[in-house]
């Protein structure tokens, strides 16, 4: 049995942990897309710190259909944010570049300007960036990378999204974010749609070697394979003088 209330208080205190060794006195940057992972991460920021060193960054692509979302989180914990919407940054890009870009490209090139944007922010406002990756997300490669796959700490990457859904409710988020159906903001479909497995079927198979259907498995099983460079540091040439 997952004990949420422990894990939530053993991320909290790991989080201060973080803060004191690597800047005292910083604030937490916090992307807020109104979902389950950037709202548990800000609340568990917000227990660790105060409301007062915790920073949420909204930043919708034109028209966001479910932004509601991501300011019922900041009125909810009463942290200080901000809106920056990427339109105007992502059409320039993509006009300023010379070539047809491919499908994939264009899918990861608005987190790849929201992060961008997080650092901005942080280092105009004495902060550390939060990743808000869970570990089913990171199991199968779901984030982007240099996008909302990287950060200065990740409070959550050790959690399912099980997991993640329990500590929320321990946190007293409301129930609307916490059980919000995660999407990626992109192309309109759920994650689980464009995974093709449900995230209890994922979270089943890392925490217990179970799942039911083998074609799901080997599709997990690919995917986690051929994703696991996102999560290693990049390959570094050592050069040894005189061999």
């Amino acid at each position: 049995m997952f004990d949420a209330k422990a894990a939530k208080d053993a991320c909290v205190e790991w989080i201060r942990e973080f803060f004191e060794k690597n800047g005292p006195g910083c604030n937490a940057v916090v992307g807020i897309s109104g979902g389950k992972d950037s709202s548990v991460v800000a609340a568990l920021c917000v227990e660790a710190l105060g409301r007062d060193r915790v920073i949420g960054v909204l930043m919708p692509n034109g028209e966001q259909p479910d932004i509601d979302m991501a300011r019922l989180l900041v009125e909810h914990l009463g942290i200080r944010n901000y809106t920056v919407n990427i339109k105007e940054a992502l059409d320039a890009l993509k006009s300023a570049i010379p070539l047809d870009m491919s499908a994939q490209s264009l899918t990861n090139l608005p987190p790849r300007i929201r992060m961008s944007t997080l650092y901005a922010v942080s280092q105009s406002m004495n902060g550390r960036v939060a990743n808000t990756c869970n570990l089913s997300e990171d199991w199968v490669g779901y984030s982007t990378r240099y996008g909302d796959s990287v950060g200065d700490f990740s409070p959550c990457s050790g959690f399912t999204v099980q997991e993640v859904k329990a500590i929320g409710r321990v946190l007293g988020l409301p129930d609307a974010l916490v059980e919000k159906a995660p999407t990626d903001g992109l192309c309109g479909k759920t994650d689980e749609d464009n995974l093709g497995f449900t995230y209890a079927e994922l979270d089943r198979y890392i925490r217990d070697g179970i799942i039911d259907d083998p074609d799901k498995k080997a599709l997990i099983d690919k995917k986690h394979k051929a994703n696991l460079f996102k999560l290693e540091l990049m390959p570094s040439f050592v050069y040894k003088p005189g061999e």
